[in-house]
């Protein structure tokens, strides 16, 4: 039986926050997949498993202990059917697996492999409704996108962007590419800031996230440092880079780069530690009643008055007397009130062996109802959800 969950702050009474209330009376970290023996792993923080319209989940399984290998599974929800959708995938680790996730109001999942001898990145879309297959773009992995839109980032391989240093928006229905920022307009833009960081080594464009609205983005540098692309040797990677697509212009650059993402409202980013970030200007502002909460990869909600964040209770102030060693968290937070309640507690150091570890990860549903996120307390790393009242 899992634990109930506990308010923060050392509350004892309810939370003023009706909305937090919902998710205390709701349920709580049950398994979405009943099958053993398998990890099931949701892609990301920025990318919700769960269809726009509510009725599939998508995750990556494996059976293989590190988890690079695997399939993509749909599971219908409501009948708990599942379907394989690809069954040959190869990852670049655990943590993010095949970066997986819905475009196009849910007709498709774009998702990047790597095949061959040769370790060609490739990034390819399936069709829902048909599970037709089609290879979009060579050379390149996959950036985030939106579920609603057709469009998703692409870039070339951080550890060797010989080929492709450039931000590049892949049109998902027709495979069109087209390039909207390149590595040498940053360099030109920022070169006092490129320089610090990299010197005049080689640097390409990397991680780039779309904002809601689709007008903006934001992304890091990467700079290859000759290693293999699953080690920690294979490229350097720094600086938070915000850029107006629809304006052509830099909007901020910043040295720190923690766990950003998108408000819906396309206005402000989160990051850790409980930062918002205004979007126009980079300007930081810390919500100083909020906890920081160790190992964090927070997202919002799609009203954007809750987002959600795991976290390392063994490493966390106030906690780590009462949680074992390396026990994990899903909190929810009020950025109105500020209270924030544990919502699930357990055990997070098994799970995959990836070099790159699988880490909770959690994240919203499209109707704001449900939250999806990956436990690895046994030797598998399996897809949870909780759902408030």
């Amino acid at each position: 039986m899992m634990p109930a969950a506990v308010a923060g702050q050392a509350q004892t009474a309810a939370p003023r926050s009706s909305e937090l209330a919902l998710w205390l009376q709701g349920t709580r970290g049950r398994l979405v997949s009943p099958v053993e023996a398998r990890h099931a792993i949701h892609a990301y923080y920025t990318a919700s498993p769960e269809s726009p319209d509510g009725r599939y989940i998508v995750y990556y399984a494996s059976t293989t202990r590190e988890a690079h290998a695997g399939q993509l599974v749909l599971l219908h929800r409501a009948s708990g059917e599942e379907q394989v959708l690809v069954s040959s995938v190869s990852t670049e680790d655990a943590h993010r697996a095949a970066c997986q996730q819905w475009v196009s109001q849910g007709r498709y999942i774009v998702y990047h492999d790597v095949r061959g001898a040769a370790d060609e990145w490739v990034v390819c879309r399936v069709e829902v409704a048909t599970r037709a297959r089609r290879l979009l773009a060579r050379g390149r992995q996959l950036g985030w996108g939106q579920p609603n839109a057709d469009l998703v980032p692409v870039y070339g391989p951080h550890w060797d962007p010989a080929a492709y240093q450039d931000l590049d928006l892949l049109h998902v229905p027709t495979g069109e590419l087209r390039t909207v920022l390149t590595a040498a307009e940053v360099r030109a833009a920022l070169p006092a800031l490129i320089a610090e960081e990299f010197g005049d080594r080689p640097i390409s464009i990397f991680f780039p996230v779309l904002s809601p609205d689709l007008q903006k983005v934001f992304f890091k540098i990467a700079s290859p440092l000759g290693g293999h692309f699953r080690s920690r040797e294979a490229s350097k990677r720094a600086l938070l880079i915000g850029y107006s697509l629809a304006e052509r212009r830099f909007l901020f650059a910043d040295r720190r780069w923690g766990h950003p993402g998108w408000h819906p409202g396309s206005q402000l980013i989160l990051d850790i530690p409980n930062v918002l970030i205004d979007a126009q200007t980079g300007r930081r502002r810390e919500l100083q009643g909020v906890p920081h909460f160790p190992g964090s990869h927070p997202s919002f909600g799609p009203n954007g008055k809750l987002y959600v964040t795991d976290v390392a209770l063994d490493r966390m102030e106030g906690q780590e007397a009462r949680a074992a060693k390396g026990e994990w968290g899903i909190a929810l937070v009020d950025t109105t009130t500020q209270e924030w309640v544990l919502l699930d507690r357990f055990d997070g150091s098994q799970g995959a062996t990836s070099w790159r570890r699988c880490h909770p990860h959690p994240v919203f549903s499209a109707d704001g109802r449900r939250l999806y996120y990956t436990a690895s307390d046994t030797e598998w790393s399996r897809l949870r959800v909780a759902e408030r009242a």
